[in-house]
């Protein structure tokens, strides 16, 4: 009993990020795949995928991250963001070379027209502004059972709403300081949870 209060502890510690590297970690894995299923769908329609092409393509990614997401080790000089790209991009390529090869008419011009499809939409499809703003979003509404109501909004209208600390204390009941207590732990859990994915 004890040892497993302290196992459970110990990856309640860890980091998203860092609780995947434990093939046991079943809800560290439905949990990443709660927080990037949504932006994956979203750049592989904004890459002009349909639904049914744009499922097969995030299938795929998933397929090479749970292979992959073990080993990965965070490092300072590249982000997650650029990782997943690198990942997404590749298998996005691998179905456009699949494509290629199955034109039997004028194979070398529409390997060219796809090759160029691909250069023009890539780059505009990862910014890192982008990719904060939906993971963090996300991260957010799945966070948000972990907090009391009243702690969750005071955090949520004072950071996200932008409202002035004595407004939302006023309008909540609480005190100022209160509302600065639950941004810091909302915060707190947001970055403990994201670190290594995202930059803070």
């Amino acid at each position: 009993m004890l040892s497993g209060m302290m196992s459970s502890r110990f990856h309640t510690s860890l980091t998203l990020l860092e609780r995947l590297r434990f093939p046991s970690e079943q809800e560290a894995w439905r949990r990443f795949a709660r927080l990037y299923t949504p932006l994956l769908f979203h750049w592989t329609r904004r890459m002009g995928l349909s639904s049914d092409d744009a499922a097969d393509l995030v299938q795929d990614v998933f397929v090479t991250l749970v292979e992959k997401l073990p080993e990965f080790r965070y490092d300072a000089g590249q982000t997650f963001r650029g990782w997943l790209r690198t990942v997404l991009q590749n298998k996005w390529r691998d179905r456009l070379r699949r494509q290629a090869v199955r034109m039997p008419v004028a194979a070398d011009g529409n390997r060219a027209v796809l090759a160029e499809i691909e250069d023009s939409r890539a780059d505009s499809l990862f910014t890192e502004a982008e990719y904060r703003d939906w993971l963090v979003g996300r991260a957010l509404e799945l966070m948000k059972s972990e907090f009391q109501p009243q702690t969750w909004q005071a955090c949520w209208e004072f950071v996200v709403a932008e409202r002035p600390a004595a407004e939302v204390a006023r309008e909540l009941g609480l005190t100022e300081n209160a509302v600065y207590l639950a941004k810091a732990r909302v915060l707190r859990r947001l970055k403990q949870e994201l670190a290594g994915l995202v930059e803070f």
